[in-house]
């Protein structure tokens, strides 16, 4: 695997490969339209090419903020070609987190859906962003280059302005920055996942290598429902299958059940990359049962815990097991994963190659096979520490390089991974992360609240549900207190209910104790 990374400057060498070796085949479909990888790879260099006419040198950090539409790995292809940096940013944050977010990154420009502009202008004069451009979800369905945004450049008038002017293709290294994917961490405070070219390639090389036969070249259609912000579906879709150059059919919004099934009528799909509670939300459907699985050989999972009821539900009607793997943004994702036709649910297969898992015991020290620890991994796919906070990359990354998970599991006797719980206090909703302390953050900030708490219970739908708990300063109310999450919260994080109290439960000095209510 060394020797082939070695081949390869930069993540645009690694996929311009297909740009050429494809550039009639499919690319991307969305929304009924379907481009080649020769038209990608066009509008791709246009919108390079404007980047760098405004002046953006290779370095500057370019947020972008779409859901699953064609202009999102335009932008991503178009970044990586003028050296910027990827800042992936979740469409659905507050203004309070897109602020956060931004400004941590230091990002100079942004490409935004239209519909999230004014929570964007609320805060862009707290901001370093210099240059936006507006995209509709519709936009790439017409030619219409004259239609002005109001706020910024058209995405189609940028695509033109840059046709007009040369690209000089940045010369990234593979130890340069490709994208800061923002996590977050024990303290609550989000942090960016500094993932140099090395790792996303690394990582792509690894994970094809897992899948084999079923990442073939130029002969997959595969299926991206999950959103392209997230490290799993960035580097499986715009990464992996575009670099072998086959078909990513991208949905938009995979909530809406039956216009995901429309999408996928028309295709004899032979991938997917889903979760729990899609798996056994497009299962639930009459419709879905009706597709064409003829072809359909390969469905990964990730993102958070695979329930054996929804595997089997999900065989049963494609035909097709689930390969359930294990990552983190800090790790480009993918540490480990089972091989197609040799599954198994309960595991997220084995370390990936060229990865040391090992469990490490209170003291850091490695336990023996069979008994459970604190996951550690090492491997060039392990990010090169969190963007502008030493003190945190000093915590999570050791001297030698392996990063700790904060997740605990164990190595079976026959050499796969098993993930039991979390050390952390995260929680995972419909495969989202959820951090109790800023949850907590906003709620104390209610003046009819004194103290919260945050914790996950089970959920069938989403794996785990938001629960929070808190002492009045007054009258508090239940549903008054959610709207204020809702006002300050991306929706998954917002608690599904509030439970208040007369006290909670701490320590001898005071420190709330989450795992007392978790009993």
């Amino acid at each position: 695997m060394l020797a082939e990374l070695s081949q390869y400057q930069n993540l645009n060498h690694f996929l311009n490969r297909a740009f050429e070796r494809h550039s009639q085949r499919p690319a991307f479909s969305c929304l009924g339209q379907t481009l080649t990888f020769g038209q990608i790879d066009q509008k791709a260099s246009d919108l390079a090419a404007y980047f760098q006419s405004l002046g953006l040198q290779p370095g500057d950090r370019i947020a972008i903020q779409l859901p699953n539409l064609i202009q999102y790995p335009i932008a991503v292809y178009a970044a990586l070609r003028a050296g910027l940096i990827i800042v992936n940013t979740n469409p659905l944050y507050t203004p309070r987190e897109m602020l956060h977010q931004f400004n941590d990154s230091g990002a100079k420009a942004i490409v935004i859906l239209e519909d999230l502009v004014e929570k964007l202008e609320g805060i862009l004069p707290q901001t370093g962003i210099e240059h936006i451009v507006v995209t509709r979800a519709t936009d790439l369905l017409f030619a219409d280059t004259s239609a002005s945004p109001g706020l910024g450049v058209a995405f189609n008038q940028a695509l033109a302005l840059g046709g007009a002017v040369p690209l000089t293709p940045a010369e990234s290294q593979l130890d340069d920055l490709a994208a800061l994917q923002y996590t977050g961490g024990t303290t609550g405070v989000s942090k960016g996942a500094q993932l140099t070219h090395r790792n996303l390639i690394a990582n792509a090389i690894q994970t094809a290598d897992v899948l084999g036969d079923c990442c073939r070249e130029a002969k997959e259609v595969f299926v991206c429902p999950l959103p392209l912000y997230h490290i799993y579906a960035f580097l499986v879709s715009t990464v992996i299958f575009a670099s072998r150059g086959n078909h990513s059919i991208l949905i938009p919004n995979p909530r809406d059940i039956s216009g995901s099934i429309e999408a996928l009528r028309p295709h004899r799909i032979t991938g997917f990359a889903g979760l729990n509670t899609l798996f056994v939300g497009l299962c639930s459907s009459p419709e879905f049962k009706q597709l064409d699985f003829s072809q359909f050989r390969l469905t990964i999972s990730g993102g958070t815990a695979l329930t054996s009821t929804a595997a089997e539900l999900w065989q049963s009607i494609t035909g097709c097991m689930v390969c359930e793997g294990y990552g983190l943004s800090e790790t480009s994702p993918v540490l480990a994963l089972n091989q197609p036709g040799d599954q198994q649910i309960g595991s997220v297969g084995r370390a990936v190659e060229n990865t040391d898992i090992q469990f490490w015991d209170d003291n850091d020290q490695p336990v023996a096979d069979g008994q459970a620890g604190q996951l550690v991994a090492k491997g060039p796919q392990v990010m090169k520490g969190y963007w502008q906070m030493p003190e945190e990359t000093a915590k999570a990354l050791t001297a030698e390089g392996y990063f700790k998970t904060g997740d605990v599991g164990l190595r079976l006797p026959d050499g796969r991974i098993k993930i039991i719980d979390r050390l952390k206090d995260m929680i995972i909703v419909s495969g989202f992360n959820v951090y109790p302390n800023e949850v907590e953050e906003v709620l104390v900030k209610h003046p009819t609240v004194l103290e919260a708490a945050v914790i996950g219970e089970a959920d069938e739908r989403s794996g785990e549900k938001v629960i929070a708990y808190v002492t009045p300063r007054g009258e508090a109310n239940e549903a008054t207190l959610i709207e204020f999450c809702r006002q300050q919260l991306t929706g998954y994080k917002v608690p599904k209910t509030v439970r208040i109290v007369e006290e909670l439960p701490k320590s001898s000095v005071g420190k709330i104790l989450r795992r007392e209510l978790r009993k």
